[in-house]
């Protein structure tokens, strides 16, 4: 029997995992990729959460604050964004900025983690997960920075890089449905939104009972629905525009094909002109060499060439 369909991540964040009882389903995830034993301790309402089909459904921020004090941003983004990198960048910057008061003291700046869930290819690359930190390298030493004994004892942190934002891209649609471990447990259901029976990874077997289709009222199942409408509309679009673009590229390179065949066409034609010419000023040359009363120099000034021109049709006819 096949497996069933669940709810899909995105639309479970903007309407279930939200609520108190449902928090070890994110718990779960979070545990999983962050490979820490996560515990929820409030979700942040943020101004990007809408919660009508009008609204932007190829986005979904959630703002988690962690047992240790930490936020964490999960963003789902179903359609192609070309600076979706800055964008990253700028929710992290907003995230912390929006957690810090005036007069703070700078260690009280919250570390930021980004998870960013992508169903499109984001750059270069071909992997699946991709995470990012910040590390200082010595230009001269080669060595890495590290932090003083007392730094470590007021941010309660080991190293440079637990200070400053952690990025991680899962971009699924690389993922080839080959769960190997727990974590692509997860991704596989990211990417598909079914669980399978033999799944074992923290936060799928309570996701299992709440994500089901089943269990909608009918209501929320046609809203649901339309969500999933706006998704295809959002990404027969997306396919649109990227035919759009590769036609665009082919024509280009057709257009400089032809260019390049019309360049050769030309030059091989003023080849051809050259050596005909040439051949032309080498008939009058052996011609005048024939009559015998005229000089080198004499001969190149009536015919235009150069006196080493005729020496060596001179020398050729020897």
């Amino acid at each position: 029997m096949a497996d069933k369909k669940h709810v899909r991540f995105d639309w479970a964040i903007k309407r279930l995992l939200r609520q108190k009882a449902n928090f070890n389903i994110l718990e779960g995830f979070l545990s999983e990729l962050l490979k820490d034993d996560m515990e929820i301790m409030e979700i942040i309402d943020t101004e990007s959460n809408q919660e009508t089909e009008q609204d932007k459904f190829n986005r979904v921020d959630i703002l988690v604050k962690d047992k240790k004090g930490e936020l964490i941003i999960i963003e789902i983004q179903n359609s192609y964004v070309i600076d979706y990198f800055l964008r990253i960048f700028y929710g992290i910057s907003k995230a912390i900025t929006e957690h810090i008061k005036v007069g703070d003291e700078w260690s009280s700046v919250k570390k930021v983690i980004s998870i960013n869930i992508i169903y499109f290819d984001l750059g270069r690359g071909k992997d699946y997960i991709y995470r990012g930190t910040t590390t200082f390298s010595g230009l001269h030493e080669n060595d890495t920075l590290e932090l003083s004994n007392a730094q470590k004892k007021l941010f309660k942190k080991e190293k440079v890089r637990d200070l400053f934002p952690e990025i991680y891209l899962l971009k699924v649609n690389n993922f080839d449905d080959n769960a190997k471990d727990t974590l692509d447990e997860w991704i596989y259901f990211l990417k598909n939104s079914v669980i399978k029976k033999e799944f074992t990874a923290k936060g799928l077997k309570a996701a299992e009972e709440v994500l089901k289709i089943a269990n909608m009222e009918e209501q929320e199942r046609a809203e649901y629905q339309r969500f999933g409408e706006v998704l295809s509309d959002r990404a027969s679009q997306a396919l649109s525009i990227k035919v759009e673009i590769e036609m665009g590229i082919e024509k280009a390179k057709a257009a400089e094909v032809k260019e390049r065949k019309e360049k050769e066409r030309i030059k091989k034609e003023l080849k051809e002109k050259e050596k005909k010419y040439l051949r032309e000023k080498e008939t009058t040359v052996i011609n005048l060499i024939n009559l015998g009363t005229l000089k080198d120099k004499e001969i190149a000034k009536i015919t235009g060439t150069t006196v080493e021109f005729v020496e060596k049709v001179r020398a050729e006819m020897k």
